[in-house]
């Protein structure tokens, strides 16, 4: 019960945020973009730490089609998820009840 209301408010934060991304700033706005507005050297260590502690291929075929993405994309895709799993953990059901009958 507790965990689908924070999968909820989470999913309910992040959908806010890319709202506000996508009404907000430039409609196409690329999150490597936006990563850049904030800190141009990020994307480099970003980069670097990817290549030293993963595999090389990561950063090709995982990591620059995300950034190459709009930005409200990703906070739009925690959402789903999260309120996808909040729904999964609501939809349990609960212990029956006894049949008796209320005199």
């Amino acid at each position: 019960m507790i965990g689908a209301r924070i999968l909820a408010v989470l999913a309910a934060a992040s959908l806010v945020a890319a709202f506000a991304l996508a009404a907000l700033l430039p409609p196409m706005l690329t999150l490597a973009q936006l990563i850049a507005m904030f800190d141009a050297r990020l994307l480099y260590g970003m980069h670097e730490m990817v290549v030293a502690h993963g595999a090389g291929w990561a950063w090709a075929h995982l990591m620059m089609p995300l950034l190459l993405r709009p930005c409200w994309l990703m906070p739009t895709g925690f959402g789903l998820v999260f309120a996808g799993g909040a729904m999964t953990l609501n939809s349990r059901k609960s212990v029956p009840r006894s049949h008796r009958r209320r005199s």
